[in-house]
């Protein structure tokens, strides 16, 4: 499964050109070019700039203070940590079930955060290049620009983020960074007048939801030929599923499936998964490279999000949502579920499905009662998984008898799709950069790759082993006249001071 790309060859002699930062993605990154004199592209990679640590800080930490700590992680999807977390720490309080009202608050505080987070990508960050293409203008291929041109559009990816932040407010106290959940059930249910505000739009939210899956539909169809091919690589995926085969977000059992839809592993425990996924780093990124075990990491690397999720199901439990998936399968005989874009496709059937769940949980007596809380045995490890808006999610942390955290391990969607999105990059590299002189909407095709994939940065980065470390020396004007680096693998590099017209640049693709 690896590319071309992957190695560059006496890379002292190629030319670097870097795309940061990365915009209209979540976190901080950058992708780094080597092209040859001939302007061939020789490596392609992405990389995480920033570290933030969280596996190591929460240690020593009181575990009930993991689902409201970790979820600080992210400002975009904070409830799903926070789910992750709580999930995790019911085992650590011994609650083997929770309440019918505990589960289906928290069902429900997922759902809000599944739709606002795709509203948000959808609408506000990739719809820009969707409507208007790729080769737009910058200066119009931007948010700007699409209230000016589509403003209903615009204002219907406003509002729909808006519901499910308000579906987040009422389950979990505040919009973002809330307290809803604690180890064995919730802090509270929601009120006849809470679930009457929530019922009052939840009607106009399911058609805009469905209005979103026909207009993502009609723009990849547009350019059927383009869409299926862009930056497409062929991956293995990786899920939850209900017990049935369900599509299922919040609980399940792990399936993964290879290119062609067969199966790996299926109905695995999720308790199970250090046996079924390994992870491995590489001195260039902060962020890990996952694989299925059994595969090894040549070919072991797989997706996560609504593409994998879609394709892996087998169906979908709310009937609008699944007349879109089988239409989704429909197109290319099933083989549109390995095409880059068509996470944009999958992702508006998740939105769909996702108001469409809150509808029905609205409706639910059970979301109003008043038993909140389970505890039993106390334990000493604790894995909560749950699919995130971006994919599968892994918080396992091991606890003393004093109840303070002794190891932490997070795996987060991003992390998962870290050589696809690698691979993608390449491909579209190799496609349009390779021999071309490079323009700005030529990287922006780049950029593009990666905004499909949804990207969280800031919730993937951390570090295994020595932290890197880079010291400058600068004269009296700022020039850089002498460097010395220590990677992580403990290896010291020095730089001589340079000569007054040299330039200090790089040229390995690797960053400190």
């Amino acid at each position: 499964m690896s590319t071309s790309l992957e190695t560059a060859t006496q890379p002292e002699q190629l030319r670097r050109v870097v795309i940061e930062p990365l915009t209209r993605v979540e976190g901080h990154g950058k992708v780094t070019l080597l092209l040859d004199q001939h302007d061939r592209v020789q490596q392609a990679r992405l990389h995480i700039v920033e570290f933030r640590g969280f596996e190591k800080f929460i240690q020593g930490r009181p575990y009930w203070e993991l689902p409201v700590l970790v979820q600080r992680l992210c400002g975009i999807c904070p409830v799903s940590h926070h789910l992750a977390a709580a999930k995790a720490c019911d085992q650590l309080v011994g609650a083997e079930r929770l309440t019918p009202t505990a589960e289906k608050v928290r069902r429900l505080m997922h759902f809000g955060q599944v739709l606002q987070s795709h509203a948000l990508h959808f609408f506000h960050l990739s719809s820009p290049d969707l409507l208007f293409g790729f080769d737009d203008p910058v200066t119009h291929r931007n948010i700007v620009g699409l209230i000016h041109d589509h403003p209903d559009i615009a204002r219907r990816g406003v509002l729909l983020r808006k519901y499910g932040q308000e579906v987040i407010r009422i389950t979990c106290g505040k919009r973002i960074h809330g307290t809803g959940a604690l180890p064995g059930g919730v802090n509270k249910s929601l009120s006849n007048a809470e679930r009457d505000l929530l019922r009052t739009d939840i009607g106009q939210i399911v058609r805009w939801a469905q209005d979103a899956v026909t207009l993502i539909r009609h723009i990849l169809s547009a350019d059927a030929e383009r869409n299926w091919r862009f930056g497409t690589v062929q991956a293995n995926a990786l899920s939850l599923v209900r017990g049935d085969g369900a599509l299922e977000l919040y609980d399940g059992v792990l399936r993964a499936c290879d290119a062609l839809g067969n199966p790996i592993f299926d109905q695995a425990d999720c308790h199970d998964y250090a046996t079924l996924i390994r992870e491995q780093i590489k001195p260039w990124t902060y962020m890990k490279f996952p694989f299925i075990a059994a595969l090894g990491p040549d070919s072991g690397w797989y997706r996560v999000g609504p593409l994998a999720r879609i394709g892996n199901c087998d169906h979908i439990d709310t009937p609008l949502a699944e007349q879109e998936r089988i239409a989704l399968l429909e197109v290319d005989h099933g083989r549109a579920v390995q095409a880059l874009m068509a996470n944009h496709w999958a992702r508006m059937i998740e939105l769909l499905h996702c108001a469409e769940s809150i509808e029905r949980l609205l409706d639910d007596p059970d979301i109003g009662g008043s038993d909140l809380l389970r505890e039993g045995k106390r334990q000493g490890t604790g894995i909560g998984v749950i699919e995130a808006p971006r994919g599968t999610l892994f918080h396992h942390y091991e606890v003393g008898d004093d109840g303070l955290v002794r190891r932490a391990n997070l795996i987060v969607s991003t992390t998962h799709n870290n050589q696809v999105m690698n691979e993608s990059i390449r491909e579209v590299a190799r496609v349009y950069l390779d021999g071309n002189r490079l323009t700005e909407p030529l990287l922006n095709r780049i950029e593009i790759a990666i905004r499909a994939y949804d990207p969280c940065l800031s919730c993937a980065t951390h570090a295994l082993g020595k932290m890197p470390l880079e010291i400058e020396l600068l004269d009296a004007d700022g020039n850089v006249r002498q460097r010395m680096r220590k990677r992580a693998s403990g290896d010291v590099e020095a730089e001589l001071p340079l000569a007054d017209n040299d330039v200090l640049e790089p040229v390995d693709g690797r960053v400190p």
